[in-house]
C-alpha cells in the first residue's frame, strides 16, 4: 500500500465534484491485478487509520482521476496539423496515405510506442482508439499499451469499399481477422477490443451486417465508428443507404447500437437521433478541437441535455489538434457557448472535467472501474501542478472556489500542468 497527500478531486455518483484541499489518497493491490483506490478523503480523517502506510506528500499539487479519451486515432499521429478544406479531402489527402504504411509491423510498433507515451505525458490513462485496417496495427498498439499497463480499447478498422488501395479490406477476411483479434486480445490484462467500422459509407451492407453479428456474439466488446460529423458525409451516407431513417439509424439497422457502442461527433442530430442514442444506451464521443479544425460544426450540448444520452470528451487526434485534455475541455466550453446557430450553454468547469473522467467512464460502460478516485476504482491518477506556468500560478493563487481553480486550469493549462501520471 501507498498513500498520497495533496489536494484531491473526485466525483460522486451524480457527477458532483468532491474536493479536499488537504486530501489523502490510499492505493493498494487489487484482487485481479491492477492497483486500486483503498480510501480517499480528507487527510485529517484518514491519516490515523493509515499512519503505517508510506506517504508521498505533494504540497501545492492536485490529485485527480486519470483522463479518458473516448475517440483518438493512433495512426493519424503524423498527420496532426495538416491543412485541408474539410473532412473528406483531409481523409483522402493525408489520412489514407499514412494509414497504408501500417501494414508494416515495424512502422506500427514505432508509432504505437510514441502514441502511448504521448497519452501518458498528457495524463490520459484510458483511451478508445482507432487502429487501421491492418491487423498488424492492432497487435502493435495492444502490445505497447500492455507494456505500460494502460487501459486501452482498439480494433481493426473495417472499410471494404470507397477506400483507396492500401487501406481497403476484403469483406470476409476483414470479419475473420476481427474475430481472431477479439479472441487474441479482448480481456487480456487491461485491454479491450472494439469492433470498428470506419463509417457507414466505407462499409458494404455485408460488412456492416457481419460487424453487427460479431457485436452480438461478443457482447462485452465495444463498438466504435463515426456519425453525423460533416454535411457532405451525411449526404453521401443517405445516398448510399436510402432506406435508412437517418445516418445514425444505419448503424441501428445493422445491430451496431447498444451499450458499449461509441460514435464520434454526433453533431448534426435531430431529437429522433438523440432518442435513439438514449434508448439503445449508445454513447457519443464529443471531439470539439477536431470539429473546429475541420469546420464540421458544433456538438449540441443543450440538445444532449434536452433529450439526454451518454456522451464524453475526446481528442480525435489527428483531426483533433492536441492530445491535451485541457485543450479539449477548453474547446468544449467554446463549442457549448456557440450561439449563432443554436442557443448556447455555459458548461461548468466541474462538468467539463467530469465529461473527460468519470462521465466518460460511464459512457464507456466502465463506471466504478476507471475515471474516478473512489474506493474500488483502479488507481489511475494524475498529479497536477496549478502553478505550472507563471500566468496560471498568478490566476490560481487568486481562485476563491473549486470552479475558479478548475476553470483557470482548463483555460490556461496544457501538458505542463501534468507533473506525473500514475498507472494502476
Amino acid at each position: 500500500m501507498h498513500s498520497w497527500r495533496a489536494a484531491l478531486l473526485r466525483f460522486d455518483l451524480h457527477g458532483q465534484a468532491i474536493y479536499e484541499a488537504d486530501g489523502l489518497l490510499v492505493t493498494g493491490p487489487g484482487s485481479s491485478g491492477p492497483a486500486v483506490i483503498v480510501a480517499a478523503g480528507s487527510h485529517a480523517e484518514l491519516a490515523p487509520r493509515f499512519s503505517h502506510v508510506p506517504c508521498t506528500h505533494l504540497p501545492g499539487r492536485l490529485l485527480a482521476p486519470g483522463f479518458i479519451d473516448m475517440h483518438v486515432h493512433y495512426p493519424q499521429l503524423d498527420v496532426i496539423g495538416s491543412p485541408a478544406e474539410g473532412l473528406l479531402p483531409w481523409l483522402n489527402d493525408y489520412t489514407f496515405p499514412h494509414e497504408s504504411q501500417f501494414s508494416d509491423p515495424a512502422h506500427a510498433a514505432v508509432v504505437a510506442s510514441f502514441f502511448c507515451d504521448e497519452l501518458m505525458r498528457h495524463g490520459v490513462t484510458t483511451a478508445l482508439t482507432f487502429a487501421t485496417s491492418h491487423p498488424a496495427s492492432v497487435d502493435a498498439l495492444f502490445a505497447e499499451a500492455r507494456k505500460r499497463r494502460l487501459r486501452l480499447i482498439t480494433g481493426k478498422v473495417l472499410q471494404d469499399r470507397h477506400s483507396p488501395d492500401g487501406v481497403r479490406d476484403q469483406t470476409g477476411q476483414s470479419l475473420a481477422d476481427t474475430e481472431a483479434l477479439i479472441q487474441k486480445w479482448h480481456g487480456v490484462d487491461r485491454l479491450g477490443y472494439a469492433i470498428t467500422p470506419r463509417f457507414a459509407p466505407s462499409s458494404t451492407e455485408e460488412q456492416l451486417r457481419g460487424a453487427g453479428e460479431l457485436a452480438a456474439a461478443y457482447p462485452s466488446t465495444w463498438i466504435q465508428s463515426h456519425v453525423a460529423e460533416n454535411l457532405d458525409e451525411i449526404a453521401w451516407a443517405r445516398a448510399l443507404f436510402p432506406d435508412a431513417r437517418s445516418y445514425l439509424s444505419i448503424y441501428a439497422d445493422h445491430g451496431l447500437m447498444r451499450e458499449r457502442a461509441v460514435y464520434a461527433h454526433c453533431i448534426h442530430f435531430h431529437d429522433e437521433d438523440r432518442a435513439l442514442m438514449r434508448d439503445t444506451a449508445t454513447a457519443a464521443a464529443v471531439c470539439p478541437t477536431s470539429n473546429l479544425f475541420l469546420g464540421s460544426g458544433f456538438f449540441d450540448f443543450a440538445g444532449a441535455e434536452r433529450v439526454p444520452f451518454a456522451h464524453g470528451l475526446a481528442s480525435d487526434v489527428g483531426g483533433g489538434t492536441s492530445f491535451s485534455p485541457f485543450v479539449t475541455m477548453r474547446a468544449a466550453y467554446f463549442a457549448g457557448r456557440e450561439g449563432q446557430t443554436k442557443p448556447g450553454i455555459s458548461l461548468p468547469p466541474e462538468r467539463l472535467w467530469w465529461l473527460h473522467t468519470a462521465g466518460a467512464a460511464r459512457a464507456l460502460g466502465l463506471e466504478g472501474v476507471v475515471g474516478n478516485l473512489q474506493p474500488g476504482c483502479e488507481a489511475d491518477f494524475v498529479v497536477l501542478n496549478p502553478q505550472a506556468t507563471p500566468l496560471l500560478a498568478r490566476r490560481t493563487s487568486q481562485a476563491n472556489s473549486l470552479a475558479e481553480l478548475l476553470f483557470a486550469m482548463i483555460v490556461l493549462g496544457d501538458d505542463r500542468v501534468v507533473e506525473r501520471t500514475i498507472i494502476a
